[in-house]
């Protein structure tokens, strides 16, 4: 018998730390040996002239997801997964979307049912909590945090899945408490209500005034008020999908104080503007997302903030709705803005187009990439060190990258059930060749090598996350209050 089920040789190997020439042992599924000279396999894999890299965690997808308007996203677990393992990626976590009046546990479960048949690669799964009541505080929420639905998203703005601030703290609390991470969509809905509303009796309605209604100062002002409330309770706090820099500058500012704010982007915003949604006809409402893109000004200090320090994560906020009437036009074929369906497809390119543009450009060494694109988002979602890396005992989730592969970007080539892509006729260099993941070949010569439903659930664990470094005193520590207990 063998001493690996596959080896792969003569690649190069990177990591977000360390760039070197090895040889890839794997068995029963996890990485048992880095080196040269491993001997024989039941299968090798030449990778000569390749990049062998940990396989891609997109940490921010949104797949058979129904939105606050009652649209289902174009991608099912299949198709979503599918689309992500071409492109790189090795495990997604996607969302359980509580909705007013629902159960989270109802939607935990509703989740599970409709990936555990389909996904091709391993998923966990995020909370969206969008009606904090006393069962879910008290109950449902801690109770799911103890099963391993150890991160969740709220939201800023939307009317039909908006937090307020007092909600907020109380979610920071017991994100702190009980070991959770919080991920906010930082964005003033009352900015936004108020701009809209003055565009649209105005007849300002076509795709480009989505971008006036959701302004900077929207974006800039509840990420820095998000920051200020999770300072207060002491708690970490990822903000998502950062497109503006103000917004960015409150981050990195924090994060220069040693306070645990993180910070996401996504290729929207560095591939796209503003200008885009002012295409002919309805053509802009292709790019409608939120925040939206900005101008090239924000895009070069969003670039700026993938190497400064501002964003651990990369990920590609994936939320594919058809250019028809089972997505961006569910209103009507001529809707206004407000009722356009928000999000842009990106589940395969977010990688190809960051190694393209960043490393191709010189904006980035491979070690960032990495740890942009896997090894950050598995390490702040509690995935670390079983994904995200090469490294022994790893589970072997590996994308072996051919850098000097140039592809021009079209719906043609992708694999998810989208009928365009935002990054129509771009060339990029460089693309994954072979895809594994817990050592199964899932892409090869440009066709899938699984069946559907071989992806796992992914269960984490809890860790106490404080915002405030150990040494420093907390908004409430007692040592602020008098003595009072607050936290």
């Amino acid at each position: 018998m063998s001493t690996y089920d596959l080896i792969i040789r003569g690649g190069t190997v990177a990591t977000a730390g360390d760039t070197f020439e090895a040889d890839v042992g794997i068995k029963d599924g996890r990485i048992t040996a880095l080196g040269r000279d491993l001997g024989e396999a039941e299968q090798m894999i030449d990778a000569k002239g390749m990049l062998v890299l940990p396989g891609g965690v997109d940490a921010h997808c949104h797949i058979e997801q129904e939105s606050s308007t009652k649209i289902m996203t174009a991608d099912d677990f299949y198709s979503g997964s599918v689309s992500a393992a071409f492109g790189g990626t090795t495990t997604i976590v996607p969302f359980a979307a509580q909705h007013k009046g629902q159960s989270l546990r109802a939607v935990v479960q509703e989740a599970h049912e409709r990936a555990g048949a389909k996904a091709v690669i391993d998923y966990a799964f995020h909370l969206i909590v969008s009606d904090p009541t006393e069962q879910v505080l008290g109950q449902e929420l801690p109770g799911l945090i103890k099963d391993g639905y150890t991160s969740f998203k709220v939201y800023m703005t939307y009317d039909a899945l908006k937090i307020d601030d007092r909600q907020m703290l109380d979610i920071l609390s017991l994100a702190r408490t009980e070991g959770a991470m919080t991920m906010v969509h930082a964005e003033n809905n009352d900015v936004i209500s108020w701009l809209s509303e003055r565009l649209l009796s105005r007849g300002y309605t076509e795709p480009k005034y989505h971008a006036v209604s959701h302004a900077p100062i929207a974006e800039r002002e509840a990420s820095r008020r998000a920051i200020d409330l999770a300072t207060l309770a002491d708690a970490q706090l990822l903000i998502v999908h950062v497109s503006e820099p103000g917004a960015a500058k409150a981050i990195l500012e924090a994060r220069n104080q040693g306070l645990e704010i993180y910070g996401e982007t996504c290729p929207q915003y560095l591939f796209l503007t503003a200008g885009d949604l002012d295409r002919d006809g309805m053509e802009g409402a292709k790019f409608c997302c939120s925040p939206p893109p900005r101008d090239k000004q924000a895009q070069e200090a969003i670039w700026r903030g993938l190497t400064n320090g501002t964003f651990q994560v990369f990920s590609s906020d994936h939320a594919p709705y058809r250019y028809d009437s089972s997505g961006k036009f569910k209103a009507g074929p001529n809707p206004t803005f407000k009722k356009i369906a928000n999000g842009v497809p990106g589940v395969e390119v977010r990688m190809p187009l960051l190694f393209s543009e960043g490393i191709g450009a010189g904006r980035l060494d491979i070690n960032r990439f990495v740890a942009l694109t896997a090894t950050n988002p598995a390490k702040i979602y509690g995935l670390y060190p079983r994904k995200g890396t090469i490294a022994v005992g790893a589970d072997a989730d590996i994308a072996i990258w051919d850098p000097d592969w140039e592809r021009t970007l079209s719906i043609d080539i992708l694999h998810d059930n989208m009928d365009y892509t935002p990054y129509e006729g771009r060339t990029v260099k460089g693309w994954p060749r072979t895809v594994l993941s817990r050592g199964r070949v899932v892409v090869a010569d440009e066709e899938l090598q699984v069946e559907r439903g071989s992806g796992e659930f992914l269960e984490r664990q809890p860790e106490i996350r404080r915002l405030t470094p150990q040494g420093q005193q907390a908004e409430l520590d007692p040592g602020r209050t008098f003595g009072a207990d607050l936290m």
